[in-house]
């Protein structure tokens, strides 16, 4: 029978190509904190909001297609790898967008912004967790089609090598989050006590997005394994 629903019509015959789809949607919404930030940082709360808006509805787009993903994921009999492990994939992608917006939320409810000598450190501390997010899109890209060759051996290299880079930027990140967190505590006696903590809140959450994105490898990787 032709099924006229469009979310099953994604499946195809793997899962993978309605999780590239909602890990695009979380790349994307993840990748708006950076002109978000650019935005805090002027002071320029008008364009701040906007970009707030616009992450709000890419976050609700992807929590859509979570949904959708498993009303319309098949029994366990019909996919090439266990229905469990592919809604924990899901769940820690949507993690990602969720963090995100609660990050430009704080920020924007607040009018946060960064300490001047933390803004160049958190500017690349954010890069590499939006570089993090872009890196599980590429392996989750990648294994799409390493389903579709049969996991053959030269795709499989292929993955593990963009898994591998993935855990190499979440070790970059922890090891930023670490000076961040350092350089903030000696400006703690010059800054109002409820923005530091505020200020804490965020950096890790930003950690909480690298770390979101390695688990999305980690959970390739089982796949993969099994």
């Amino acid at each position: 029978m032709v099924t006229t629903n469009p979310f099953s019509s994604m499946f195809g015959r793997s899962p993978f190509k309605a999780l590239h789809t909602h890990i695009i949607k979380t790349d994307d919404c993840a990748k708006h904190l950076l002109t978000f930030f650019d935005a805090c940082e002027k002071g320029d709360w008008d364009q701040a909001a906007s970009i707030r808006q616009t992450i709000s509805k890419l976050e609700r787009e992807a929590d859509e297609l979570k949904t959708q993903l498993r009303l319309n994921l098949p029994n366990s009999l019909f996919l090439p790898v266990s229905r469990s492990d592919l809604l924990e994939l899901i769940h820690v992608q949507d993690s990602i967008a969720n963090v995100t917006k609660d990050i430009a939320g704080i920020m924007l409810g607040r009018r946060m912004q960064i300490p001047e000598t933390l803004v160049p450190a958190m500017r690349i501390y954010l890069r590499t967790a939006v570089e993090s997010v872009c890196q599980a899109r590429r392996a989750l890209g990648e294994l799409e089609d390493l389903v579709e060759s049969g996991f053959g051996r030269n795709m499989s290299v292929l993955v593990e090598k963009l898994i591998n880079e993935l855990h190499e930027l979440e070790k970059q990140s922890d090891e930023q989050q670490i000076e961040i967190r350092q350089t903030l505590f000696s400006l703690e006696a010059n800054l109002p006590p409820v923005d530091v903590i505020f200020l804490y809140k965020i950096i890790d959450w930003v950690g909480d997005v690298s770390d979101q994105a390695e688990k999305v490898g980690t959970r390739l990787q089982i796949l993969m394994a099994r």
